[in-house]
């Protein structure tokens, strides 16, 4: 391939991870996928023409194939654990499997490993997990390599741990709100007429305006926000970002940008991708991408069968699968149907052993959930799938200490919630929504509505949320979780169903913010408005206290001590910067932003004008 561009040509039209060989002379590349991939995998090759294609590998559970520079080897993942196995020049594939016989074989590490790579004389593999890098020589795992008799030594002896450390976002300066409504959410106390003052990324001081002013402090920037609210952002344990892939991190990731022009300043997702999602978490904590706070369980502790199932048969297993997933810079693992109950046990035991939350997979099972209740897990992740619930579920799981994260907008045992709103809402009209969230997911969720009688939901999301109601009032701690279906607008739906269910604003309230603080251990940063805790704010137009659905007008969020203008996602405290652009607001986009307004004309479909070529 030139400089630009020009003589390339498709040797394949499937494979990923090309490599050259050896010979220089063919290309091997994977087919299958790689983690959350087919269970029929296969490391192929070609010559440069696209032909003579060989297949030398094939697998059910390894995840990457990686040839040595020389050829002579093969190192591969298999359920998270890293091998490496001869590569003989067979003439037919070979399965490859930690259990494959006829050829050497070994382990080299009792850890789990990914980014794989061998030195140029094909005698050592690298590899990571977490901060710590590793290398391995091929002599210490294979005797018939070494000149000595003496007995193969340890592995996982020979590693650096990478002691990268960077400084963490922190703004400089103050502010103070007048004359504005403030729920505190501090023993769901609410000043009516308060003022707020933030001091760099923290509440410095908050309290009625009667008392402002007698204090002498000279802020850099006022505002007065007569008539207007703020409450604590939005804390969404339950989310689902768009992490749950591979490849690069764009400098824009417009999920959360969605999520913080509607008030999510703190999230939390039960399954995503480790390796995307712990890497943007520290860039969004740096400073080096926006969004909200960023926390997730990374990849599930799957129990079904899968390339990245997490097999728990003895307790052991439950330490592998956890100590993974805390390498990576984890609080908490998701059990995600974990089929025996003893397996489950173990992954408490393990987590609790070493300091992480467990949070479960409902799955709709009820038998289900009231073991992990009755076990200690730290909540239960969606709704029960029965409902109304009776007395001896209430008084149970009340005395239990575990919290229900019930996700209404993807309800068991019934319609999604997400459905009414897309039934009484004119959703591909929100204009903040389509700012940040590229129109063709909004169109394809909500143009085409199902229509249903309303009994269907009285019966339905509406009833589970009467349970949650019951549970709340006997101290079950009730949280809010989105489950990423329609980004930053889902969290509100969330918020007013649990108010369709009996709740009062503040009580919801309290469960978008204190409660999902304290069922991720972070109360004493977040979750309310107090002196000393973390500036993650929302400040609305109108008073969600009169009406739930007042919640979605977000004027500001602040979050980390920064103000952004949520109808434009400007930051306008403590710099003032640009509106960020996005793929789809670029010209020549599928799907620009003036297709808000369609216009059409007796001659021409208005398509035409925006690049389609359609008349």
């Amino acid at each position: 391939m030139r400089i630009d561009g020009s003589g390339t040509k498709l040797v394949s039209p499937i494979g990923e991870y090309p490599l050259f060989n050896a010979s220089s002379n063919r290309i091997f590349f994977q087919t299958g996928g790689y983690l959350f991939g087919s269970l029929s995998k296969s490391l192929k090759s070609v010559d440069f023409d696209g032909h003579q294609e060989m297949t030398h590998f094939t697998s059910t559970y390894a995840n990457r194939f990686i040839p040595s520079p020389d050829n002579q080897w093969v190192a591969f993942t298999e359920l998270y654990k890293v091998y490496i196995s001869a590569f003989p020049p067979a003439g037919k594939p070979l399965f490859l499997s930690k259990e494959t016989k006829g050829m050497p074989i070994a382990q080299i590490t009792d850890r789990a490993g990914i980014s794989l790579h061998w030195s140029a004389d094909s005698k050592k593999l690298y590899w990571t997990q977490g901060n710590e890098y590793y290398c391995e020589k091929l002599e210490n795992r294979f005797s018939f390599l070494r000149n000595k008799v003496d007995t193969l030594p340890p592995y996982d002896t020979q590693f650096v741990k990478i002691n990268l450390t960077l400084q963490a976002e922190k703004p400089q300066g103050s502010i103070v709100f007048k004359n504005v409504r403030i729920i505190t959410m501090e023993n769901e106390g609410v000043v009516e007429n308060g003022y707020l003052i933030i001091q760099d990324n923290k509440i410095f001081q908050v309290g009625p305006m009667s008392e402002y002013l007698s204090i002498s402090f000279k802020a850099d920037r006022e505002m007065d926000l007569k008539s207007m609210t703020i409450k604590p952002g939005i804390v969404d344990v339950h989310a689902h970002l768009g992490a749950f892939r591979f490849g690069l991190s764009p400098k824009k990731h417009w999920q959360y940008w969605t999520n913080l022009a509607f008030g999510i300043t703190t999230t939390h997702d039960p399954s995503s991708n480790s390796e995307m999602t712990f890497s943007q978490s520290e860039m969004v904590k740096t400073g080096r991408m926006v969004g909200p706070r960023i926390f997730t369980t990374g990849n599930i502790l799957y129990g079904a069968d899968g390339d990245f199932k997490a097999s728990i048969d003895q307790l052991e297993d439950a330490y592998f699968a956890v100590n993974r997933t805390k390498s990576w810079g984890a609080f908490s693992v998701k059990s995600y149907n974990q089929p025996r109950r003893d397996q489950r046990q173990m992954v408490i035991k393990a987590a609790s052993d070493l300091g992480m939350l467990v949070v479960p997979e409902g799955g709709s099972f009820f038998y289900h959930n009231m073991t992990q209740i009755a076990d200690g897990h730290t909540g239960i992740e969606h709704n029960i799938p029965v409902y109304p619930i009776y007395k001896d579920v209430i008084q149970f799981w009340s005395h239990a200490g575990s919290g229900n994260t019930p996700t209404l907008i993807v309800n068991y045992g019934s319609v999604n919630g997400e459905y009414y709103w897309y039934q009484h809402t004119d959703v591909w009209k929100n204009e903040r929504l389509l700012k940040f969230t590229p129109r063709q997911i909004i169109d394809a969720r909500s143009r085409h509505r199902t229509m249903i009688p309303e009994e269907e939901y009285e019966n339905g999301h509406i009833l589970s949320s009467k349970s949650c109601k019951a549970l709340d009032d006997h101290g079950v701690r009730i949280n809010l979780g989105s489950h990423g279906q329609i980004q930053g607008l889902g969290a509100h739906w969330e918020l007013w169903m649990l108010v369709q269910g009996g709740m009062s604003p503040l009580q919801a309230i309290k469960c978008a913010t204190m409660n999902g603080a304290q069922y991720l251990g972070m109360e004493h940063s977040i979750g309310s408005i107090k002196n000393g805790k973390l500036a993650d704010l929302v400040i609305l137009s109108k008073n969600p206290l009169e009406n739930i659905q007042h919640s979605e007008s977000v004027q500001y969020t602040m979050i980390n001590g920064k103000l952004w203008d949520a109808n434009s996602m400007q930051e306008i405290y403590p710099d003032q910067t640009k509106k960020p652009s996005f793929y789809w607001n670029k010209e020549g986009a599928i799907f620009p932003q003036s297709l808000l307004n369609l216009q059409y004309s007796n001659a021409h479909c208005s398509c035409q004008h925006h690049g389609f070529g359609i008349e």
